[in-house]
């Protein structure tokens, strides 16, 4: 699939100048004919000297057309999008900081399992590859800009505890995507939650709104779930309150199969490990980015040049 993005839409209406030019060019074409003849047989002339004195310059439109149009695509900020196999992606890891993470089924909680291996997948990466922290629960932290620093990640990681309040999945989702905004690499979140929106209860359709952010943002987001479907205590809570923590594989399913990444159940830390590897070191399709405007501009500019040129030469105006 290959598409075209415009960061700045509102410079499209500049190509309605190319149907001007045109009418222009054939107005003053046709002005030009009837101010000639009125001084000179031109059949006559072209017939002594072979020399067309009135062209049609079709060639000379058809320059200045295309001048004006990748100009316009330029001005307009114009990236092709295409689909290519690629591990090159960078990351925000979304950590799940709600009541539910603290349960115990993922020893020795859900969150700090998760916590760990987020850690050591951001070691095992690639270098150069730049990624960013994100904590939720009823409201989202943006923990850790993007960075190459796996020291900052880490540090960031064990900077993150339990926020006894509700879970805004949509939120976390936003949030990571707008900061992917502008990367040229292949864009992916690592959502690690137990599934339970809690705040969809309030705010209808806010998961679909999200996904549908995210996939306009060409993000593609892989979803841990971290827990079991059975009801496990809320571990920061005395168990004689009997209040369990929840696991929402539906959601998790629904995100990942709608912006073209892949869902992982981690029952356990051997089957969390596996999935922060298999995201890391599998090839994968990503959407990546192709910023056109200055090629484009650049075209515009050679083709002056050839105008300039054709102008001085061939289509030269006579003494």
């Amino acid at each position: 699939m290959v598409t075209l993005t415009f960061s700045e839409p509102q410079y499209l209406w500049l190509l309605a100048a190319l149907p001007l030019l045109v009418i222009t060019h054939f107005f003053l074409l046709r002005h030009a004919r009837r101010k000639a003849l009125r001084f000179a047989n031109f059949q006559v002339l072209k017939r002594a000297t072979g020399q067309r004195y009135i062209t049609k310059n079709y060639t000379l439109l058809l320059l200045r057309m295309l001048i004006i149009a990748f100009a316009v695509l330029a001005v307009a900020q114009t990236s092709l999008w295409y689909e290519g196999a690629t591990n090159e992606n960078e990351y925000v890891i979304a950590l799940d900081t709600s009541a539910s993470m603290s349960a115990k089924d993922v020893a020795p909680t859900r969150l700090d399992a998760a916590k760990l291996y987020a850690e050591r997948f951001a070691r095992d990466l690639d270098a150069h590859t730049r990624v960013g922290l994100v904590s939720f629960s009823g409201v989202t932290f943006i923990e850790q800009p993007l960075t190459a620093s796996r020291e900052d990640i880490a540090s960031s990681l064990r900077g993150i505890d339990i926020e006894a309040s509700g879970t805004d999945i949509p939120g976390a989702i936003i949030t990571s995507t707008n900061m992917l905004d502008g990367v040229e690499r292949g864009r992916a979140i690592i959502l690690i939650t137990d599934g339970s929106n809690t705040i969809e209860t309030f705010t209808s359709k806010s998961m679909q709104r999200a996904i549908a952010y995210a996939k306009g943002k060409r993000v593609r987001i892989f979803t841990i779930g971290v827990g079991t479907p059975d009801d496990s205590p809320i571990g920061y809570l005395p168990t004689y309150y009997n209040v369990s923590a929840t696991y929402d594989e539906d959601n998790l399913l629904l995100i990942a199969q709608s912006t073209g990444g892949k869902y992982y159940r981690a029952r356990d830390e051997q089957a969390l490990l596996e999935a922060y590897r298999d995201i890391g070191s599998a090839q994968t399709t990503s959407l990546l980015q192709v910023e056109l405007a200055p090629g484009l501009m650049l075209l515009a500019l050679m083709l002056i040049l050839v105008e300039w040129g054709l102008l001085g030469t061939r289509f030269r105006l006579l003494p």
